[in-house]
């Protein structure tokens, strides 16, 4: 019994550290939409996790609604901010004004849940210039209707939601034919007058700012839109301490704050992660006034912290992906100049390949691997890469000259001898080509990559369009210029070393 009593203190020690340990290891992964207001909510509920203890990482801008619900349904991410009329309209096809029993019932089908309403909501409606409404007589959606001449862009996810432009048209019997818009640049468009109207988000601050006329929905057709967030169900279990401090966001935000946390990011270009810190230490969000650019303006934001980063993951996403097609393109090549009948198939499958949309190859390959981030993203590149390396190879070999072939084979060579040590030095040339072809085209492409969470300079891009910002847009469009280039004069050096050594 006293040798008990020793090891009590041990056992406690022991129970504290296993306990340290186990809170330690919690993890939570945040995701969130490409616009303004689903990055800034995604860095307060990342940080709010982290203020717990628990190691909290942010997937920004990931893409639409399809491509972040396939992730959190994948487990490459755990929670993201979503809006209950997405949830019962888009993501679950249900009629409006389904009750929340029906709505969590179907969520748990798929392993997700829904809590945590945080105080604010973010509806979708039309919107047009105070002239343009003044001169049309437009106060609502159906004064739409007697003029068809209007030019209406909205942006492409709202263009295909369920509870968007097809359903908004039929409800209004509306006849215009709208483009698609980033809705980062929509607002520009509105205020030069290259379009009449256009759809927002109710808490955007641009509404105030360029004094626009919003369209009353008086048919009732867009559902209630309140901010939740949605999650995996087993979350909770997961990471009971972090859930806990997540859950205490619930309330905290309303409108005017929200508009207010929109209007530093996209007025006064203040960074998500700045105002997110300023929101969970609790300091105040003043009214945004003015446009002003981040300190520094464009030098600064080309080597702001984060270079090093984006430069080693997009230098990744290109040497593993141009690697790949390689390994791939060259023996497909070969294939293709041993055998017509193979090669027309051949070169027609890789010139497919480059049919597809990268957005939609991207989003398609997420439920196809079972993720998001780096490994889709190289899968697509490579893919995009095979077509000049497939083709260069095919090319190099079919211009060898057949004297040259059978002299070697004169020579005593087999075949396989006879194209490693002929064949394949003539073609080199040729093949080297088309990988440098290939290599250059990958760095442009693997800016796409940043739309599913693999990072790369596109992560500059993506918030540069959510905001409309151009010195975004430049920081991450500039570096990857650079990277091309370099590409290309590594290329010119390695064909220049080749013919040397003949």
């Amino acid at each position: 019994m006293p040798t008990f009593r020793l090891l009590l203190p041990v056992l406690a020690l022991v129970l504290a550290a296993c306990g340290g340990a186990a809170h330690a290891a919690e993890r939570v992964v945040v995701g969130s939409k490409r616009f303004t207001e689903s990055y800034i909510l995604g860095e307060i509920i990342a940080r709010t996790a982290q203020q717990s203890g628990a190691q909290a990482d942010h997937r920004p801008g990931l893409g639409s609604t399809a491509v972040v619900l396939e992730a959190l349904k994948l487990g490459s991410i755990d929670v993201y901010p979503e809006y209950v009329g997405t949830i019962e309209t888009e993501i679950l096809k249900l009629p409006p004004g389904s009750s929340p029993e029906t709505i969590r019932r179907e969520l748990r089908k798929a392993g997700l849940a829904y809590a945590v309403p945080l105080g604010f909501s973010n509806g979708y409606a039309l919107a047009t210039t105070d002239r343009v409404a003044r001169e049309r007589s437009l106060r609502s959606v159906g004064d739409l209707r007697a003029h068809p001449e209007l030019r209406i862009a909205v942006s492409q996810e709202f263009l295909g939601r369920a509870d968007g432009w097809p359903g908004l048209a039929r409800s209004y019997r509306l006849p215009h034919k709208p483009t698609g818009i980033d809705h980062g640049i929509a607002y520009d468009a509105l205020a030069s007058g290259r379009i009449a109207v256009t759809d927002i988000y109710t808490t955007d601050a641009k509404i105030a700012e360029l004094g626009l006329a919003v369209l009353q929905d008086d048919a009732h057709y867009f559902p209630s839109y309140d901010a939740v967030l949605l999650y995996r169900v087993d979350l909770p279990q997961r990471a009971p301490q972090a859930w806990q401090a997540i859950g205490k966001l619930e309330g905290r935000i309303d409108t005017n704050r929200m508009i207010r946390m929109n209007g530093e990011a996209e007025l006064r270009g203040r960074p998500f992660a700045a105002i997110a810190d300023d929101f969970v230490e609790g300091r105040s969000t003043p009214p945004a006034a003015g446009k002003a650019q981040p300190p520094g303006g464009l030098w600064s934001r080309l080597f702001s912290d984060d270079l090093g980063r984006l430069t080693r993951q997009h230098i990744g996403l290109v040497a593993a992906s141009v690697a790949i097609a390689v390994l791939l393109g060259v023996p497909l090549g070969a294939a293709a100049a041993a055998s017509r009948q193979l090669g027309q198939p051949i070169l027609a499958a890789v010139g497919v390949l480059q049919t597809i949309p990268s957005l939609a190859l991207l989003a398609a390959l997420i439920p196809l691997l079972g993720r998001i981030g780096t490994v889709p993203a190289i899968v697509a590149l490579s893919l995009y890469a095979l077509l000049p390396i497939v083709r260069n190879t095919a090319l190099g070999l079919e211009q060898v000259p057949a004297g040259l072939k059978q002299a070697g084979l004169a020579l005593g060579m087999t075949p396989p001898q006879r194209w490693r040590h002929v064949d394949l030095p003539l073609a080199f040339p040729a093949i080297l080509a088309g990988i440098k072809t290939a290599a250059i085209l990958s760095v442009g492409t693997a800016t796409i990559a940043a739309f599913i969470g693999a990072g790369g300079y596109g992560e500059r891009i993506a918030q540069g369009l959510a905001l409309n910002d151009g010195t975004a847009l430049l920081a991450g469009a500039i570096p990857a210029a650079v990277l091309a280039l370099a590409t290309q004069l590594v290329f010119e050096l390695l064909e220049r070393w080749a013919v040397r050594r003949g």
